[in-house]
């Protein structure tokens, strides 16, 4: 990425797991500002507001964020990189509370989601907010001493908060993808991954005509979904993630080949690959 990105919009309060990979990605220097939402952040490097965005892509228990994806298809933006973020749950509460007065926990559904079997344990009511770090910042400015959140270890450090138990995510395997949002997409590096969306015709054998194209070219798939295109009724846009940079050969001509069979194709950028 370009050194002279110094500004990055990120959904949730100080502390969210997007700032975590933010920073994870371009390093402490990096200028944060939160947005109260996917679609602010998309806005947000739209209109220059900010050098660079980060979003939420997928997450390896709960499956793909498909308003991101949604927007995606709809933006001018490009992904210019990725970042895989181990997500590492804690019970967070103010200074003076137990494990035993806890009434009511707050967070994020996704990170809910992530804890049930932890939450089913305490047996107190749930209550999803739009971010894990905003749920800690809630019970703190709320003063709620029967009450805490599930967000990580830094925000409980960013609001100077208690953490009553580490790692309560019913799986370990717990990584979320994230995406960077730049107005260009990035340079070959020989190590990369390229994103795009098409479509198809609704006949028989139209999908894997389209992905012979990188079949034939020994080109790997490392993610296939599809999503409704809410213009018609069960007809549906395919997300494909593929190795290689648009502008190598071999790429080059599989989109080529992919766009004689397809509708539309969109290609959302190429980045280096996460290792």
């Amino acid at each position: 990425m370009s050194k002279s990105i110094k500004t990055l919009a990120f959904q949730g309060e100080k502390g969210a797991y997007s700032e975590e990979a933010a920073i994870l990605f371009f390093g402490p220097s990096i200028k944060t500002e939160p947005c109260k939402s996917i679609l602010e952040v998309f806005k947000a490097v739209e209109k220059g507001q900010v050098d660079t965005g980060i979003v939420p892509a997928e997450n390896s228990l709960e499956g793909s964020v498909n308003q991101t994806y949604d927007l995606l298809l709809s933006s001018e933006l490009k992904v210019s990189g990725e970042v895989i973020l181990r997500v590492n749950h804690c019970l967070i509460a103010n200074k003076k509370m137990s494990l035993e007065s806890i009434k009511t926990v707050y967070s994020h559904p996704q990170a809910l989601a992530q804890c049930r079997n932890f939450l089913n344990s305490l047996k107190c009511e749930v209550i999803p907010t739009y971010d894990t770090a905003g749920s800690v910042k809630l019970i703190k400015e709320k003063k709620l001493m029967d009450s805490c959140a599930i967000a990580s270890e830094r925000a409980a450090k960013i609001y100077k908060m208690r953490i009553l138990v580490k790692g309560i995510e019913d799986d370990k395997n717990n990584f979320t993808r994230f995406f960077i949002l730049s107005k260009n997409d990035s340079p070959y590096t020989g190590k990369d991954k390229t994103s795009i969306i098409f479509s198809t015709k609704n006949i028989p054998g139209a999908l894997y005509s389209a992905l012979k194209e990188f079949a034939i070219r020994r080109i790997n798939l490392t993610k296939i979904e599809s999503r409704p295109t809410r213009i018609t009724p069960w007809e549906y846009n395919f997300y494909l993630d593929f190795e290689g940079h648009r502008n190598e050969d071999k790429c080059k001509k599989a989109l080529e080949g992919l766009k004689k069979k397809a509708l539309f194709v969109k290609i959302l950028g190429s980045y280096p690959k996460w290792s």
